[in-house]
C-alpha cells in the first residue's frame, strides 16, 4: 500500500541500465477510482510528461519505481476521461448517504492493482491540529464527479 505524497517525486529507473528515466509527477485516475497509470516527467532541458501504465511497473520500491526500459514509457493520452491525483486535493469526499465527510489531502492505493483502498480526509488545518486528520476505508471504488467524490465507506 503506498501513498500518493509518498509516490509523487520519486525517480523511476530501467532495470536493464540501471539508468534514471523520470520522475513521477501524479498519478492517473479513470473515473471510477482506479489508478491507471502514473505520470512521469522525463528529459533532461525539455521535460515532458509521459503515460507510465500501472502493468508495466517492474516494483515500487521505497526509494524509485522500476520498469524493464524506457519504452515503458507513453505520449501522454489527450482527451481522455481520466482525473489526476493532484486535482483531486482539497475536494469534497461525500459518502454514498449524503454526509460529508471532509476535504481530500491524500489517497492510500494498492500499487500493483491500482485500487484506491483509503482517502486521507481533513475537516480543516485547525480541526487536524486538534483532532488529526482522519483516513477512511474505501469499500468499493468510488466515484469521481465535477463537484465532489463520493465513495462508500467504513471510517476508521
Amino acid at each position: 500500500m503506498r501513498t500518493f505524497s509518498l509516490l509523487k517525486g520519486q525517480p523511476v529507473f530501467e532495470t536493464e541500465s540501471g539508468r534514471r528515466i523520470g520522475e513521477i509527477c501524479d498519478l492517473y485516475i479513470s473515473k471510477d477510482g482506479i489508478v491507471e497509470g502514473l505520470l512521469v516527467k522525463s528529459g533532461v532541458f525539455f521535460k515532458q510528461t509521459c503515460f507510465l501504465d500501472i502493468q508495466k511497473v517492474v516494483s515500487f520500491g521505497r526509494d524509485g519505481v522500476m520498469v524493464e526500459d524506457e519504452s515503458a514509457l507513453e505520449k501522454l493520452k489527450e482527451g481522455s476521461e481520466y482525473t489526476l491525483a493532484h486535482s483531486l486535493e482539497g475536494m469534497m469526499m461525500l459518502s454514498k448517504s449524503g454526509n460529508t465527510l471532509g476535504l481530500l489531502k491524500d489517497v492510500y492505493f494498492m500499487e500493483e492493482m491500482g485500487t484506491i483502498i483509503g482517502c486521507e480526509i481533513s475537516d480543516g488545518f485547525f480541526s487536524d491540529i486538534i483532532e488529526g486528520k482522519q483516513v477512511i476505508q474505501i469499500g468499493k471504488p468510488l466515484m469521481i464527479g465535477k463537484d465532489a467524490i463520493i465513495v462508500d465507506v467504513n471510517q476508521t
